[in-house]
């Protein structure tokens, strides 16, 4: 498999590549350009996060004339959002405003699916605003389409289950969580992902704004746990949203109230950073993960799931 560290690709005097962390100060200048804000802690985070761990997300830049023109930002999914099968999602794209319109997103499209091709990824997936059309429009033409999911979102403002809470042990995910959670996730299913799941908390753990993640303990054992993430600027956002990444309960732990725990604690520490609104996405099928969610006041959002098999 050929390396990202490696990749390069030139079409017609231009150059794609891996982004470097050089390439800070012009990213956060091009994206506050075209969104009129800056996002300089989102971008710092995402470019730590990928320089900790390579493997785990795909980040581009192309260059024209010698100096940085457009860039596009990717992190692999392996078993959120209740996934079985490897995805990488986009999360973030951008070109110079004079340089829009001549091929240089195409560039970075084709670059980053080739790069995840090499990965052994099938599937890109994204988010966006019905309102972006311009965005909308480019991610059409380039072959995106509604992925099959039900995206939720809601007020973290209300007072969600709060004898649920004082029911259980809940605090901030720790590192020596991971054998708990490991545990808890074979006996989902019926696989060894403690790789994946060291990562995955690692991340929880150190690539985020604030801390956010979750877990429940029953007389010291992990009974079950909520991660999540506050990014500030992932898929163009301005203003900060939480986002639930996978929700677990031990199965011989269920109909406890273990969930509605984690989920209310989790309501009340974002109320508390002033964290306003909270998004999930769950697969088709999910009706208890449905139901649950539209009991915590989570509804359809009016962001777009969208995905391409590659």
């Amino acid at each position: 498999m050929k390396r990202a560290g490696t990749m390069k690709t030139v079409h017609a005097g231009r150059r794609a590549r891996p982004l470097a962390a050089r390439d800070l100060e012009r990213v956060v200048e091009l994206d506050a350009a075209l969104s009129g804000r800056s996002r300089r802690g989102y971008f710092e985070r995402r470019l730590a996060a990928a320089q900790r761990d390579p493997e785990r997300h795909l980040q581009l830049a192309v260059d024209e004339d010698g100096a940085l023109a457009g860039f596009i930002l990717g992190h692999t999914l392996e078993g959120e959002f209740g996934r079985s099968e490897p995805a990488v999602r986009l999360e973030a794209l951008g070109v110079t405003a004079p340089a829009q319109g001549q091929g240089l997103g195409s560039l970075l499209a084709e670059t980053f699916e080739a790069e995840a091709r090499r990965r052994g990824v099938t599937e890109v997936c994204s988010a966006a605003l019905w309102r972006e059309h311009e965005l909308l429009r480019f991610l059409d033409r380039t072959g995106y389409r509604l992925a099959p999911v039900h995206v939720l979102e809601g007020p973290t403002g209300r007072d969600f289950a709060p004898l649920a809470r004082d029911a259980f042990e809940v605090a901030l995910l720790q590192e020596r969580d991971i054998d708990g959670i490991a545990r808890i996730d074979r006996r989902h299913t019926g696989r060894e992902r403690r790789g994946y799941l060291c990562r995955t908390v690692a991340e929880a753990l150190a690539d985020s704004a604030v801390r956010i993640s979750l877990a429940a303990h029953i007389d010291s054992a992990l009974a079950g746990y909520l991660m999540a993430r506050v990014d500030y600027g992932d898929f163009g956002r301005v203003e900060p949203v939480a986002v639930i990444d996978t929700i677990g309960v031990d199965p011989m732990r269920a109909r406890e109230g273990i969930a509605r725990a984690l989920l209310s604690q989790l309501f009340m520490n974002l109320a508390g950073l002033g964290v306003e609104r909270v998004e999930t996405v769950v697969e088709p099928g999910r009706l208890d993960l449905l139901g649950f969610f539209h009991g915590a006041g989570l509804r359809p959002a009016e962001r777009l799931s969208l995905l391409k098999r590659i």
